[in-house]
């Protein structure tokens, strides 16, 4: 990592934002939260929209971890990649689907991912439009507006959005997967 990891001694935070921060991640500390301790409301704000966007949202995770890991593939969050990709496969994706992800994200036209069908190939180029171009073009959008109601739109879209965000900070401060 660019910057030192956090620690109480280098940097206090207050025990219960330290506490909510390893309950949610089962008891032990991420490189990504060592980087987010050293502000105290970042990481407080952080840990609470993360585990919303993360484990509140009711349209399917499936697929909200399926667009995350296209944002880390595109962008070369290694990090991100590293922790959404078991996440996928315990969301009921399979190798075959990653495998085809990772194809798609190495062509460089952009066509429908091969090896992927029906919601999981519309996430996925939906990720790709919002990563790559930021805009979507309104064919996809209406492909998608076909296909998801306005919440599951609203949700996957703020997740794909969130790990767009998540993997410019992980790459911008060089935090690396844990040993």
């Amino acid at each position: 990592m660019r910057i030192p990891d956090w620690t109480p001694d280098r940097k206090p935070q207050p025990q219960d934002l330290v506490d909510a921060i390893l309950e949610r991640r089962g008891g032990a500390l991420l490189n990504l939260d060592k980087a987010l301790l050293w502000s105290e409301p970042l990481a407080r704000g952080w840990n609470t929209y993360l585990k919303a966007v993360r484990t509140g949202l009711p349209t399917s995770r499936k697929l909200r971890e399926l667009g995350i890991c296209t944002v880390a593939l595109l962008t070369g969050a290694h990090y991100e990649y590293h922790h959404h990709a078991p996440d996928f496969l315990a969301a009921g994706g399979t190798q075959g689907e990653l495998d085809a992800l990772n194809a798609y994200c190495q062509a460089p036209d952009g066509a429908v991912p091969a090896g992927l069908a029906g919601d999981e190939a519309l996430v996925v180029r939906y990720a790709a439009q919002m990563t790559r171009q930021v805009t979507v073009d309104d064919a996809l959008f209406a492909q998608l507006q076909g296909r998801f109601d306005t919440t599951a739109l609203v949700e996957i879209t703020a997740a794909i959005a969130t790990y767009n965000m998540v993997a410019r900070f992980l790459l911008a401060l060089g935090v690396t997967p844990e040993d």
